[in-house]
C-alpha cells in the first residue's frame, strides 16, 4: 500500500477559506457588527493623514480596508491569499483588494515606501523564522516613523487557547513582552500594547464595556496573589494590538 503523500495543508485551507470556517462566513453582517471596533483601530492607530499609503497583509474580505475609507482615508489596500475572501471583497464592493501572497507582496514593495502597514490575525500563521523574515521586510517597506500593526492572540489571556487554536492555520500565541522582544530584534524603536477592550455601538456593548474594568480588576487581584505584580500595565483580553514604530 502507498504511503499517504504530503499536502500543502496551508493552500488547501486558503482555497476554501470561507466555506470551511463559520467564524469567517456571513461578511456583510460582520462589517457592521465590528465597524465600532474598526474605525476606533483606525483613529486610533493609523496615521493621521488620510493621504496615508497603508497596506492591510491578509485582509480577509477588506474589513479594514472598508473602516478607513469610510473615514477618509483615500490610499489604503489589501492583499489576501484567499480567493474566496477576495471574492467577498469584491461582492461587498469594497476598492484595493487583490489576491496573492504575503511574502511576495512584501517583496515586491520599494524600500520606505509606505506609512503603515497592518497584519490582523495573520503574524501568528508563520513559524518564528518566517516572523523574523516579515518583521524584516515590513521594517524595509516603511518609512521612517512608519507603523506596523499587529492583532495577535494573548497568551496570557485567561481564554487564551481559544484564539491561539480557533484556525487550523495558527501556530503561535504572543505576550507584550515576547512580541516587544521579536520586533526591537529587528529594529523597530518602539513597541506598544493595547488590550482588545470593547468598542460602543449598542447596549450590550455598552454594558460589555461598563463591566469589563470589573472584570480586569479580578484578573490584576489574582496576578497579584500569585505574583505580587500589580498588573496595571497587563494586557488581560483575549487578543492583544501591538503597534510597532520603524
Amino acid at each position: 500500500m502507498d504511503s499517504p503523500k504530503p499536502t500543502d495543508y496551508r493552500a488547501r485551507l486558503l482555497a476554501r477559506y470561507v466555506s470551511t470556517h463559520t467564524s469567517v462566513s456571513g461578511a456583510r453582517d460582520g462589517l457592521a457588527r465590528r465597524r465600532a471596533y474598526l474605525e476606533r483601530l483606525v483613529v486610533r492607530h493609523f496615521p493621521p493623514a488620510r493621504d496615508a499609503t497603508v497596506l492591510d497583509l491578509g485582509c480577509g474580505h477588506g474589513a479594514i480596508v472598508w473602516a478607513a475609507r469610510n473615514l477618509g482615508y483615500t490610499n489604503v489596500t489589501g492583499v489576501d491569499a484567499s480567493p474566496e475572501q477576495v471574492a467577498a471583497a469584491k461582492d461587498l464592493g469594497i476598492p484595493g483588494i487583490r489576491h496573492g501572497d504575503l511574502r511576495t507582496a512584501l517583496n515586491e514593495l520599494a524600500p520606505d515606501s509606505l506609512d503603515s502597514i497592518i497584519l490582523f490575525d495573520l503574524f501568528h500563521y508563520f513559524d518564528k523564522n518566517e516572523q523574523m523574515a516579515i518583521a524584516d521586510a515590513v521594517f524595509r517597506a516603511l518609512k521612517p516613523g512608519g507603523r506596523f500593526i499587529l492583532h495577535l492572540p494573548n497568551a496570557e489571556a485567561i481564554f487564551s487557547g481559544r484564539m491561539r487554536y480557533w484556525d487550523m492555520l495558527a501556530n503561535d500565541a504572543f505576550t507584550q513582552a515576547s512580541i516587544g522582544q521579536l520586533l526591537l530584534a529587528c529594529d523597530f524603536t518602539r513597541v506598544a500594547c493595547f488590550e482588545d477592550t470593547p468598542a460602543v455601538h449598542g447596549l450590550k456593548s455598552r454594558i460589555r464595556a461598563l463591566l469589563w474594568p470589573v472584570v480586569r480588576a479580578a484578573m490584576r487581584l489574582i496576578l497579584a496573589i500569585e505574583t505580587g505584580e500589580s498588573g496595571r500595565n497587563a494586557v488581560f483580553s483575549q487578543c492583544l494590538l501591538a503597534v510597532a514604530t520603524k
